[in-house]
């Protein structure tokens, strides 16, 4: 079982308890000695460790899909076994905050928890120069990477958010070679070959590989800030993109897509030869974050992020910690340069999904 004691998920099964004080966990779960229950593949209820199985026997598994000769993804939550999947557990729907102030200070406790229990050994820190990783990294004393192209959002900030922190980030200079490196590596790796999906995992594969090159096997991110506390403007507008008509309603719809965003980052991840850690997915964060009400999550004044960007004022500077970021496809210039790339190999901007056919001739190539 990855990421928790065997244990502690029976109790979590035994009890109904979606949240029960891990950072995640997946693996297979046998029964307690002498019991005679099947081995069941188990996931937590936010997907943070993926695992698979063959898609006709449940009996054949592993964390890594290449493994497996048609896999099957274990749903977050769920129970798999010969007889089929059981869902054992819902994210709860706990009692909202009603005070600004305590709300802010629920969430510094809850961060501080989720950072205070990490070890600093073979650590580093992925630095977009936001306000996510920022607070993450505020807690180590450990290098800090970023990835992009030489005129990208993504370094300017992370060196400035370096700067007023008193820290220095390693900046990992991404260029056509490399990116048309990895594309194939990356694709293989996720089991996916859709644009976006390939374009979010490769500044994230390249930092992660420059990382384990300097000798880190562990790398800290931010994944889930903004799922949890309502980064996402189709959150805060609770637009045409979700089915939601509230903003709470929004940010609970965007935390339902995590299980999917957090198989394609561990598997980039492990790919690259590092394994995630994620401060800000432990299960106190997350059920902290459940209980903020639509103006603690988008101020009334359009502040995405309120409380989140509140409670980090004791971790970061005030500039940071007010800072917006792009997402990384766009802050590191990877999505405009594999369009580039795609381009320049023949697949012009009329063609319908020119950046995914694309990347499936570099598998083919390969």
């Amino acid at each position: 079982m990855q990421g928790a004691d065997t244990d502690l998920v029976r109790r979590a099964i035994e009890t109904n308890d979606p949240l029960p004080g891990t950072r995640g966990f997946a693996g297979e779960l046998a029964g307690n000695e002498g019991e005679t229950d099947t081995p069941k593949l188990v996931r937590d209820v936010l997907g943070r460790y993926p695992v698979f199985s063959e898609i006709d026997d449940p009996t054949t598994w592993s964390y890594d899909p290449r493994d497996l000769d048609d896999p099957k993804p274990v749903p977050a939550g769920f129970a798999r076994t010969e007889d089929g999947d059981e869902q054992l557990w819902e994210l709860p729907n706990p009692p909202l905050f009603e005070d600004e102030g305590t709300a802010v200070r629920a969430v510094c406790e809850a961060v501080e928890d989720g950072l205070a229990d990490i070890a600093s050994d073979n650590l580093a820190v992925a630095f977009s120069g936001g306000v996510d990783s920022a607070v993450v990294a505020s807690a180590f004393d450990c290098p800090l990477y970023v990835a992009g192209f030489p005129d990208s959002h993504d370094v300017e900030a992370a060196r400035t958010a370096a700067e007023a922190m008193n820290r220095e980030v390693q900046v990992v200079e991404l260029t056509h070679e490399a990116i048309e490196r990895a594309v194939p590596e990356v694709a293989r790796a996720i089991d996916r070959t859709n644009a976006m999906d390939v374009q979010i995992a490769l500044p994230l594969y390249l930092t992660a590989e420059r990382a384990r090159a300097d000798g880190y096997d562990r790398l800290a991110v931010g994944q889930g800030a903004d799922e949890l506390f309502g980064g996402y403007e189709k959150v805060a507008r609770a637009d045409h993109r979700v089915e939601a008509e509230t903003v709470r309603g929004a940010a609970r719809e965007t935390i339902s897509t995590l299980p999917k965003q957090l198989t394609r980052d561990v598997l980039t991840l492990r790919s690259a030869g590092v394994e995630p850690v994620a401060p800000l997915l432990s299960d106190r964060v997350v059920q902290t974050a459940l209980r903020l009400p639509d103006k603690m999550l988008v101020s009334e004044v359009g502040v995405r992020k309120w409380a989140f960007r509140e409670s980090a004022r004791p971790f970061v500077p005030d500039a940071v910690a007010s800072r917006d970021k792009k997402a990384v496809q766009y802050g590191s210039l990877v999505a405009r340069e594999l369009d580039r790339l795609a381009r320049q190999a023949g697949y012009k901007r009329r063609m319908d999904d020119h950046v995914t056919k694309y990347v499936r001739s570099q598998l083919e190539e390969v």
